[in-house]
């Protein structure tokens, strides 16, 4: 058998399983899924799950389902459904089949009454307090419920009257009956049905009994034919139940394998459903789809290309041990392709006048769209004689081997002129109002005379007369510190996690596409959008690169 190479141990599994026949039956067709549930937006963390399910799809030709795992009703709606397969297009994931837990409701039901019909589960009376105080600890035995012993017939009798809906919520649960003295606590007796008077957002009032997380997911593999089961680290301690549940529920071989991966952790970044939710309900940001938020649709929103997600989980890699990827790291992924990608532009923040006392008129000059890209393609820039420079770019004290413009020095104008500053006009707070310069004509860009005038560094600009009014947002991460966020984050938010300022631009970026990115010139990558008639300049990513590889 002609295997691709393993790239990672995930692969390295497959290949032996391939290599053994033990897919033989099935005509060696492998199936994956990514199962997610409908009680959020996805996050970056879910881009590695969805990526290295995706590589099994892409490398073995398998079968992959987006699943939504809709066991727990009261908190699952179809705005997360609808944003997880809104995300998932987004990130250029293709599945084969989109299913939900909640289609497999009745073939849960019936293996459950399989398991008390053939003594694998019991009703149980005890309260979930009075359960995790019998569950004993790591280093001591559980204590048997004093329901364990329920005959079939009495177990069968109280679990259809618990789905007739005769129990209030917390009277009764079921459990599946292993070993309260097992080493894994998760072996001790779980929970697998607990009644929920609540409705379903698919199923209604159909039920009011829903299968647990550990009873259902391996289910749902089974049913659906999952060869691998892919999760995080955090569901090791799991996989005896899971292979447990599939196995007294009597599916047939080959039976899923759940294989665990090291989630994917960032530094300053949430990574908690739960905690992110908690953002957009107490408004800490303007919703899931903040460009703080590290959600796909914030991060679609901020103007991250999808590819740069991809090889940023690709660059991380699959491993099996814990770990926490800097942040810049993803930076650079972002910047990376966006360099290639983004045209170039100029916008000023914290403008300052600048005139040109010896330049009349007005001109057109050639601005290159794009250096990286080899094309050499270039576009016109309104020039006349009047601009807006960035306030840092002038200093009336320079410091050590300043390279930009101040009293008496010279400057480029990106493709204009040489200037050179003569005289500044300071307001009564001695803040400088305008700038004076005389410019050498000769010096134009793209010129082929040679001129003696030489300048030190070269700004940027936007002209006076054609420039626009714009907003620029800028951002940095929700969290304060570098720490993975596994604990409550009030004290550890980030209050300026967004700042705002007034500016200029020039008409190319105001009135170019909405949604389009630019790399404005010596300032980062900024997505232009529009609110309430404004036009708005949205950070992506800076210019700076930190990230040492």
């Amino acid at each position: 058998m002609n295997l691709p190479e393993a790239t990672n141990f995930i692969e390295q599994i497959i290949n032996e399983e391939l290599e053994a026949g033990k897919f033989e039956s099935r005509g060696n067709e492998l199936q994956v899924r990514f199962p997610p549930e409908p009680n959020g937006y996805l996050h970056i963390g879910h881009v590695k799950a969805l990526c290295i399910n995706y590589a099994v799809k892409e490398k073995y030709g398998a079968k992959l389902n987006l699943r939504m795992d809709d066991t727990n009703p009261a908190k699952e709606d179809y705005e997360y459904v609808n944003s997880i397969v809104d995300a998932v297009g987004w990130l250029g994931i293709e599945y084969d089949k989109l299913v939900y837990a909640s289609d497999y409701y009745d073939q849960m039901y019936a293996i459950a009454e399989k398991y008390i019909r053939e003594g694998n589960a019991y009703v149980c009376d005890l309260s979930a307090d009075e359960i995790t105080a019998t569950r004993g600890t790591l280093t001591e035995p559980g204590k048997n419920s004093p329901y364990r012993e329920r005959s079939v017939e009495e177990n069968l009798k109280l679990f259809r009257e618990m789905k007739e809906g005769v129990y209030p919520d917390g009277a009764k649960v079921l459990r599946a009956k292993i070993d309260m003295s097992s080493p894994n606590i998760n072996m001790r007796d779980p929970v697998i049905y607990r009644i929920a008077h609540v409705p379903h957002y698919r199923q209604g009032d159909k039920w009011c009994i829903y299968p647990m997380y550990d009873f259902a997911h391996p289910i749902e593999d089974a049913i659906e034919g999952v060869t691998h089961s892919l999760c995080s680290l955090e569901f090791e301690n799991h996989r005896p139940l899971y292979d447990w549940v599939i196995e007294k529920a009597g599916f047939p071989a080959p039976v899923p394998r759940q294989i665990e991966f090291a989630r994917l952790n960032i530094t300053n970044t949430l990574m908690s459903k739960r905690y992110l939710k908690k953002l957009v309900d107490e408004g800490f940001v303007r919703g899931w789809d903040d460009p703080r938020m590290p959600t796909l649709m914030g991060l679609k929103n901020r103007g991250v290309p999808p590819k740069a997600l991809r090889k940023f989980v690709s660059d991380v890699g699959v491993a099996k041990n814990y770990s926490v990827v800097s942040l810049a790291q993803l930076d650079e992924c972002i910047r990376d392709e966006l360099n290639t990608s983004a045209e170039r532009g100029m916008a000023v923040i914290n403008p300052v006048r600048l005139t040109i006392t010896n330049y009349s008129g007005e001109e057109e000059l050639d601005f290159e769209i794009n250096p990286t890209d080899g094309s050499g393609a270039t576009r016109k820039v309104k020039f006349s004689g009047t601009v807006y420079i960035d306030r840092e770019d002038f200093a009336l004290v320079p410091p050590p081997k300043y390279k930009r413009l101040t009293k008496g020095a010279n400057v480029r104008l990106k493709a204009a002129y040489i200037v050179r500053c003569d005289d500044v006009k300071l307001d009564k707070k001695g803040e400088v109002e305008e700038i004076f310069c005389t410019y050498f004509p000769e010096t134009r860009s793209g010129s082929d005379v040679k001129s003696q005038v030489k300048a030190k560094g070269v700004i940027h600009w936007v002209d006076a007369k054609y420039g626009c009014d714009v907003e620029f947002r800028q951002y940095k991460p929700l969290l304060k510190d570098e720490e993975y966020a596994d604990q409550d984050y009030a004290e550890r938010l980030n209050a300026d996690s967004e700042v705002v300022f007034a500016g200029k631009c020039e008409p190319y970026i105001s009135l170019g596409p909405e949604q389009k990115p630019y790399q404005l010139m010596r300032t980062g990558y900024y997505k232009k959008c529009s609110e309430g008639g404004k036009v708005i300049l949205s950070e992506i990513v800076t210019l700076k690169d930190n990230f040492n590889k």
